[in-house]
């Protein structure tokens, strides 16, 4: 990325020669293709910068480096060859202006929420949230004088009531963590913007893939890159998409003086991981989708969400915005905390993990784990119940799945 906080195109102004767009063609293709930086040894792969910092010519080079006068790289904390080849190709994956990479998706949330608020502003989140996203909009942000109103993100009106004059940002996750609800993301921003407030989306259960919130009014783009973009278990990253503008007056220089920024390996991981992405979000959705089907039928099941299928409770919102359903699954084991323990333990191809979009099948209790830190009747108002069970699809034959979930379930 360029060092000059009023440009953030990554590769627009790289010492190396700066890749050909590849915005106009698929997304098959950008995830391949787009960002690409070349030294003069003309590698196939992108090349891993495992480097602190940058040297420079002269003094006066060095000076203008540090002006923004001068094009290129100084400190690996804020700009790096490696970490722009990644932030471009997620620009032309979605569509975006601007992108910054983090260290992990907790920080890139963290910093677009905190980074363009000042102490007397007012965030307006919906109640259905990752809950270390709760912590940030309910505890961390109280703590710096800035108010927050939680809502039920699925009723516009409590979203139009809870604007204040001080509203500055609404904050919400589609489909959500881990009930797989689906929020009508267009009318969300026009409610946002009709109060002179932007939109924060979290977009990681849909994935680039499958929703684009940017060309459906949001305002900025947020990424665990640790889930799907990764898609191997193998690092942890986050990203921020959105205009040049805000990436400039907001972004940039908080990660420049305040360091959540992702390492050069991890960005290259994840860059490699990008071209791939297409192939298993595909896959693990088909197979979600199925998975899915067989839950539907199964009687030890109460309740099953996915929002590929027509009983699901926002199905019209989903055909309105998203392209296909989503690589999770979310269903209630009858029996309680207990009956979803004995379904857990009785797995023996899906594994039990907090972490999802891996293409292995990964399965939660989100009772005991991401959402343990909220109140039970938080959680059951969120219909997080104790035998809620969150299903990651992964890159194994669905028939396999299906038949090690009815084994688990027969037995519990």
């Amino acid at each position: 990325m360029s060092n000059s906080p009023a440009s953030t195109s990554p590769a627009s102004k790289s010492p190396a020669k700066a890749p050909a767009s590849f915005a106009n063609y698929r997304p098959e293709t950008r995830l391949v293709h787009s960002g690409g930086l070349r030294s003069e040894f003309g590698e196939t792969a992108e090349a891993l910068y495992l480097t602190q910092g940058f040297v420079y010519a002269s003094a006066e080079e060095c000076e203008a480096r540090f002006k923004g006068e001068d094009p290129g790289f100084i400190y690996s904390r804020f700009s790096n060859p490696t970490t722009a080849m990644f932030e471009r190709r997620m620009i032309e994956l979605e569509g975006a202006e601007a992108c910054r990479s983090a260290a992990t998706g907790m920080a890139a949330v963290t910093t677009a929420i905190l980074a363009p608020l000042r102490a007397g502003d007012h965030v307006v989140a919906a109640k259905a949230l990752f809950g270390s996203c709760r912590y940030v909009v309910e505890d961390l942000l109280p703590r710096y004088g800035i108010e927050s109103t939680l809502v039920d993100g699925l009723d516009l009106d409590q979203w139009q009531k809870a604007v204040r004059p001080n509203t500055k940002s609404f904050f919400l996750e589609s489909p959500t963590n881990p009930t797989l609800d689906v929020m009508d993301i267009p009318a969300i921003a026009e409610i946002a913007h009709a109060h002179g407030a932007r939109l924060i989306v979290d977009n990681v259960f849909a994935t680039p893939i499958w929703q684009s919130p940017l060309a459906l009014g949001a305002d900025v783009v947020v990424y665990s890159a640790t889930k799907h973009i990764d898609g191997q278990g193998r690092c942890l990253g986050g990203v921020i998409l959105s205009s040049e503008a805000f990436i400039a007056e907001h972004i940039h220089n908080f990660m420049r003086q305040t360091g959540p920024s992702i390492s050069p390996f991890n960005a290259w991981v994840l860059l490699k991981g990008l071209e791939t992405l297409a192939v298993r979000v595909r896959a693990q959705t088909d197979t979600a989708a199925k998975v899915a089907d067989f839950l539907a039928a199964h009687p030890k099941i109460s309740r099953l969400i996915y929002p590929g299928r027509e009983d699901h409770p926002q199905a019209a919102t989903v055909r309105k915005q998203m392209r296909a359903g989503s690589t999770l699954v979310g269903f209630e084991v009858k029996g309680g905390k207990a009956g979803a323990f004995r379904t857990l333990n009785g797995l023996k191809l899906a594994r039990i993990s907090n972490n999802l979009g891996d293409s292995k099948t990964l399965v939660t209790h989100p009772a005991t784990t991401t959402h343990q830190r909220l109140t039970p009747e938080a959680r059951a108002e969120l219909g997080i119940s104790e035998g809620f069970i969150r299903f990651s699809a992964g890159l194994e034959h669905a028939d396999d799945l299906i038949e090690d979930l009815d084994a688990a379930l027969r037995a519990a």
